[in-house]
Order: structure tokens, then C-alpha cells, then sequence
């Protein structure tokens, strides 16, 4: 049903403020599975750094 008040069509805009939130929510979705996958690179590496310091350590002595 649309409401249609001075030729501006109400349901439409309703529509679209419903959508704008939707798509907020899977951009931040995105953002956020993407932001984790680059930490869990991350955090590969360091553990990675840190064995290579380990081994390095425990070498010299």
C-alpha cells in the first residue's frame, strides 16, 4: 500500500530507510571477516618471528 501525499510516494522512501541499516550491517560484516583474516595473518607471523627467535637463542647457547 502507498500512501501518496503532494505526489511524493511514502512507502518508497520507508522502503529505502529500511534498506540503508541492511546494507550498514553487511558492509560491517564484510569489514569485520576481512579484518580477521589480517590478524590471523598476523598473528601467523609473529608466530613464526617468535620461533625463529627461539631457535635462534637456543642455538648459542
Amino acid at each position: 500500500m502507498e500512501l501518496n501525499f503532494g505526489g511524493v510516494v511514502i512507502m518508497d522512501y520507508i522502503t529505502f530507510l529500511t534498506l540503508i541499516p541492511i546494507l550498514l550491517y553487511l558492509i560491517l560484516f564484510g569489514v569485520g571477516i576481512y579484518v580477521l583474516v589480517l590478524f590471523i595473518k598476523l598473528a601467523r607471523r609473529g608466530i613464526k618471528a617468535l620461533d625463529l627467535y627461539i631457535a635462534e637463542k637456543s642455538n648459542r647457547m
